[in-house]
């Protein structure tokens, strides 16, 4: 689980476009803290730390302490934008936290055993289909990533959600057993030919 971080605001005292534009100008990026039964706060951050903070990775999945002219609350960002011309941040949206809530949060797949797995040594092509999955995990148990090994994978086995182990009071968001990470057969390999390796390799799970 990422930190707890530290940023600190200042609070708005206007709220839209023109007031988010003037924010700017002074070297800031406008954001807000919402949710938690309280009424929403505009708030404005470093441009600096804020940029920072978003290009150094997880930030979706960081818990911040915000430090509001010395009132801290705790919240994690919900989401984010960005200039599309120069990609730096121009809005934040924080959510509150409370103790013991779960919230939804999609972490990073990890692929992990690529060096051993069979069917890429046969040939086979390792194909990611999901990135990333939901979750719904406790806000103080936040994981970074989830890991998918194929070191047991043949060609045309698969690695559903359903397979990997996820982090203590984690749960799937998704109903559907989504598939992960795939191996796909080398071009030429008969369909009949990739067909029993990947039935051998589901027999010796099982």
């Amino acid at each position: 689980m990422s930190d707890i971080k530290q940023i600190t605001a200042v609070a708005r005292d206007r709220a839209g476009k023109g007031a988010a534009r003037a924010v700017r100008r002074q070297g800031q990026v406008p954001a807000v803290i919402y949710g938690g039964g309280q009424a929403a706060e505009a708030i404005a951050l470093d441009f600096n730390q804020t940029k920072q903070l978003i290009y150094a990775g997880h930030f979706l999945t960081t818990i911040f302490e915000i430090d509001v002219d010395g009132r801290k609350t705790r919240a994690i960002p919900r989401d984010y934008q960005l200039d599309p011309v120069r990609d730096f941040p121009v809005h934040i949206d924080f959510l509150r936290l409370s103790e013991g809530q779960a919230i939804k949060v999609v972490v990073p797949v990890h692929v992990v055993g690529q060096e051993k797995c069979q069917g890429v040594k046969r040939g086979g092509t390792l194909q990611i289909v999901e990135h990333s999955v939901e979750l719904l995990v406790p806000s103080d148990a936040i994981p970074d990533y989830v890991e998918a090994s194929v070191a047991d994978l043949d060609i045309g086995s698969s690695i559903h959600l359903a397979d990997i182990t996820l982090p203590n009071g984690a749960k799937a968001t998704s109903t559907e057993n989504v598939t992960l990470v795939t191996v796909v057969a080398p071009s030429g390999m008969k369909e009949e030919d990739a067909a029993p390796a990947a039935a051998e390799g589901e027999a010796a799970k099982a």
